[in-house]
């Protein structure tokens, strides 16, 4: 007779949901960021085939960031409401269509076309506030620095895309790599539906979105949080846009070499941020936060200084997105612990928002302030203010922001 099988303990199945549906989670925002950043990762194909200066690319580049830092808002509002599952399917479908409008317009050299596929590109970005709240209702708050830092990794879809767009480009051409991106998106939205789940005790808010919105914006904690997730996401995002650009006006570098360096320089963010949310579970957010600000102010003062690429400049870029990636995890795990009881999807929203916000405004003043006459520290003004922006903040954590022994926030699994 064959050996009966039982069926899985209760928290077993729990342990067995936690891990699929961060992976799913992960997946999921690895493929969002990829669609977000295919404009930025293509910078110097528009520039040269559109005749685009440093200042108009530095508007076309930003404007997928804008839209998706204020989208985050009403998406983690809408996520409390529906779950994670309706919404990240939502976002990847929502994309498909964007995507294929900024291959049009590339296809065309229209720049209006692309601003415009650009703008709705930003849906892409809000992923990252439907999965803030999703992955943290599967955790207890005690790990919610280790869920919400790994889902951070998505965000190496930011590698994915520069390290590939060019690459695919170049291979396969302009428009099929965008139509690769959208096949992408649609497989994972049918993934999503089909085997996401919210978690067990996950209940749907009843709540009118925008008094959530008011009510949370009420918050202290809201705002704190929002001003250091600006600096350390806005500095990685914006890094990460606007590097291909800043190391062909530096360097020199080619469309490909550039996106390599550039890969590299987000994949050291996304390793660092889990470790930054591990962290943060161990031994509090806020020497995380501490430690991540002032190395993000003595490293973007060393970049300042346009060291000799790779040798020096390679380890002090690797150094600085590791810096920016402890700090996002370290910064978020503060958002699982310190959000009030049902309003963890409102206050991520805001937060998230602020921090791709925080993304938009940096490559807009590097390319007003660029000066391609100088022969060295043609950045010089954009990045001094990341230093000075970096020290202010790290001051801010220090004073103003506090970390607690035990979270506010209950957890529906034990």
């Amino acid at each position: 007779m064959a050996r009966e099988t039982s069926a899985p303990a209760p928290a077993q199945q729990v342990v067995k949901g936690q891990a699929l549906n961060l992976v799913m989670a992960t997946a999921a925002s690895v493929v969002a960021f990829w669609a977000w950043n295919m404009i930025a990762t293509l910078s110097t194909h528009y520039a040269h085939n559109m005749e685009l200066s440093a200042g108009v690319m530095g508007v076309l580049v930003a404007m997928p960031i804008f839209v998706g830092s204020l989208g985050r808002i009403v998406v983690g509002a809408m996520t409390d409401k529906y779950g994670g599952r309706a919404l990240f399917t939502f976002v990847l479908l929502a994309t498909i269509p964007t995507v294929l409008l900024v291959a049009l317009g590339g296809s065309l050299n229209s720049f209006t076309i692309v601003l415009i596929g650009g703008f709705l590109l930003g849906v892409a970005g809000t992923v990252f506030a439907v999965g803030i709240p999703f992955v943290s209702a599967w955790y207890p708050p005690a790990r919610r620095g280790f869920a919400t830092g790994v889902f951070g990794a998505g965000m190496g879809g930011t590698a994915l895309a520069a390290f590939l767009n060019p690459r695919l480009v170049k291979s396969i051409g302009y428009v099929p790599t965008h139509l690769l991106v959208a096949v992408l998106l649609a497989v994972m939205a049918v993934l999503v539906w089909f085997f996401m789940k919210n978690a067990p005790d996950w209940v749907p808010s009843k709540e009118p979105v925008l008094p959530k919105l008011l009510d949370a914006s009420k918050l202290a904690v809201t705002w704190k949080l929002c001003f250091l997730y600006a600096v350390v996401f806005g500095g990685f995002v914006s890094f990460a846009t606007y590097l291909p650009t800043y190391l062909r006006d530096v360097y020199e570098f080619d469309p490909s070499s550039a996106g390599a360096r550039t890969a590299g320089f987000a994949l050291a963010a996304v390793l660092a941020r889990p470790i930054g949310g591990v962290l943060a579970d161990k031994i509090g957010s806020k020497p995380v936060v501490i430690a991540s600000l002032a190395g993000v102010a003595i490293l973007g003062f060393l970049v300042a200084l346009e060291p000799a690429a790779d040798v020096e400049a390679g380890p002090i870029f690797i150094g600085l997105a590791a810096a920016l990636g402890l700090g996002t995890g370290g910064v978020f795990a503060w958002v699982g612990k310190l959000s009030p009881e049902g309003k963890m999807g409102t206050v991520g929203g805001i937060v998230s928002a602020a921090g791709g916000l925080g993304g938009y405004f940096p490559p807009l003043i590097m390319g007003m302030t660029y000066n391609p006459d100088a022969e060295s520290y043609k950045y010089a003004i954009g990045l001094s203010l990341l230093v000075v922006t970096a020290m202010v903040a790290l001051l801010f954590a220090l004073v103003f922001v506090k970390d607690r022994a035990k979270s506010p926030v209950t957890s529906a699994i034990p």
